[in-house]
């Protein structure tokens, strides 16, 4: 996510907490930027999931795998 992004998130959270509040533009704004960073999150985590092995005592590698639904 890009840092302008982010900037703007923090903003919004600290303007949502005094007495002017925010606009319901700025609340609907601030929900769908808050959305996008919890999926980009989601997707960074996943890749480095992806990306991670377990190594047993024997000196072994084997990818970690996903938990089925």
């Amino acid at each position: 996510m890009e840092q302008a992004k982010v900037d703007r998130i923090n903003f919004l959270a600290k303007k949502s907490k005094t007495p002017e509040g925010l606009t319901e533009a700025e609340k609907e704004e601030q929900a769908v930027l808050r959305r996008e960073y919890v999926e980009s999150f989601k997707r960074g985590l996943r890749a480095q999931l992806d990306n991670t092995y377990l190594v047993d005592e024997h000196g072994n590698r084997r990818k970690l795998e996903r938990k089925p639904k």
